[in-house]
């Protein structure tokens, strides 16, 4: 019959959310500039920058919905499926790659200070920093706290395999607290921490470093969020679930992204300096 589908691809009908969410990136990153530059825009960026947010918001929530309603129609086939797991891989490639930058730049401050002896003394930590955030302390907290939520988004993966919804629903609930743990306990460090942002190079490199990963554990917390509303809607299946599946990678991400921070940044960077 003419116009049949007679193959396991899913061809997406032409739809208005992409031109959307492309209006919302530019209009919040233009009021982003403009509040950079508030002596030339005055008070514009506060509705452009807020009108860029609410875009974003609205196209994430439709979106996702139109995502969500393709897999309970049965749109995501095995190839579809599969061509999506290539698809988050490599989002998350680029985002270790995102990482790399900010290691870089922290590696070439602490190894070669002396190239920056006018802004640094010579020496890392600069002299402008009297102490640095006891590794030890709050940060090894945070270590247990996302290594523990590892596995208790792996257990809630294992229970979702095998059928067992209500381990899901557990595995899912715990992860979530775990995560809104760690960044309430490091939003607390950031308050109390015996240095300001920018002024020096180790306080930039440091906050941000260990800021837009604490941005990445709020996304994962919001994404793990949404796949507990899902499952409560029985969403997932043992052989259907790759939104979850998606989540659980982007977790143990962020989980493995943190180690390497902890034991750069935290351990070996503040090495020698006064303790706070």
């Amino acid at each position: 019959m003419a116009g049949a589908k007679n193959h396991d691809y899913h061809i997406l009908a032409p739809d208005i959310w992409p031109f959307i969410g492309a209006l919302a990136g530019l209009t919040f990153t233009s009021g982003m500039v403009m509040f950079m530059h508030q002596e030339f825009f005055g008070d514009l960026w506060h509705v452009v920058l807020w009108a860029g947010v609410a875009l974003l918001i609205a196209t994430f929530f439709g979106w996702f919905t139109k995502i969500v309603n393709e897999a309970q129609r049965g749109d995501h086939t095995p190839v579809v499926q599969l061509h999506m797991r290539y698809g988050m891989i490599l989002f998350i490639a680029s985002e270790v790659m995102f990482f790399v930058g900010w290691f870089w730049s922290f590696f070439d401050f602490a190894l070669f200070p002396n190239t920056l002896s006018e802004v640094i003394g010579g020496e890392f930590p600069p002299k402008a920093i009297e102490a640095v955030i006891d590794p030890f302390s709050l940060p090894l907290l945070n270590t247990i706290i996302l290594l523990t939520s590892g596995t208790t988004v792996t257990w809630a993966h294992h229970a979702l395999i095998h059928g067992d919804r209500d381990g899901l629903k557990k595995g899912l609930w715990l992860t979530i607290a775990l995560g809104v743990l760690f960044s309430a306990i490091q939003a607390y460090e950031y308050a109390h921490a015996p240095f300001d942002f920018g002024g020096n190079t180790y306080s930039s490199a440091f906050y941000m470093a260990t800021g837009f990963h604490g941005f990445h554990v709020l996304v994962g917390t919001i994404f793990l969020a949404v796949c507990l509303f899902r499952a409560y809607k029985g969403h997932f299946t043992p052989r259907q679930h790759f939104g979850f599946e998606a989540a659980a990678w982007y977790w143990h991400f962020v989980d493995v992204v943190w180690l390497f921070l902890f034991i750069v940044v935290y351990v070996w960077g503040g090495w020698g300096a006064e303790i706070h």
